[in-house]
């Protein structure tokens, strides 16, 4: 139906098990990677604040973009990190990949996370970032709740760090 650099949508005609056929819609969007940074004490995030034309909504959401044709998906989470804060992650390793429409798009998004991060003394993209921000991690359970982060992706990204996070070991039990 149509086919762009950014969308492919396409009918697809499907047959259940159980016999029942119908038609159903397919989107292709290139993968997308974005980035948790997290600072070197592991309690802030780096956030962009932005404005998001579809919903008519601002919020807060991770760096990230579309993987170039033929670039490495940690490159490109690299890159969109480094052009919409101004910030060069000093680590970087993927963290979960998700379909965040699985019943009707195929749009690969990979996840990665960065610990730590150095001021590249740049401003960022103007044109991807009204603002950027070391968001407490604290924060962000209440930021998803109240509807300031509603992208699934930085939704999913915050919260899987924030379920992985490690507690300080307690002190061995004496009695034991």
């Amino acid at each position: 139906m149509d086919d762009t650099r950014r969308l492919h949508v396409a009918i697809a005609h499907v047959e259940l098990p159980d016999g029942v056929h119908f038609e159903q819609y397919v989107l292709r969007m290139p993968k997308a990677a974005m980035t948790v940074v997290l600072n070197d004490t592991r309690d802030h995030v780096l956030m962009i604040y932005r404005h998001r034309f579809i919903p008519d909504r601002w919020t807060w959401e991770l760096p990230g973009g579309y993987v170039d044709p033929d670039e490495d998906a940690a490159l490109t989470a690299a890159r969109e990190v480094e052009e919409e804060t101004g910030w060069r992650p000093r680590s970087l390793r993927h963290l979960t990949t998700f379909q965040p429409l699985a019943g009707t798009a195929d749009f690969e998004n990979l996840i990665y996370l960065a610990e730590g991060a150095e001021n590249t003394g740049q401003a960022p993209d103007i044109n991807e970032t009204a603002r950027v921000e070391w968001v407490p991690l604290a924060n962000i359970k209440a930021m998803i709740a109240t509807g300031e982060i509603i992208g699934a992706g930085a939704q999913l990204g915050l919260m899987f760090v924030l379920a992985n996070a490690t507690e300080p070991e307690s002190p061995p039990d004496p009695s034991s």
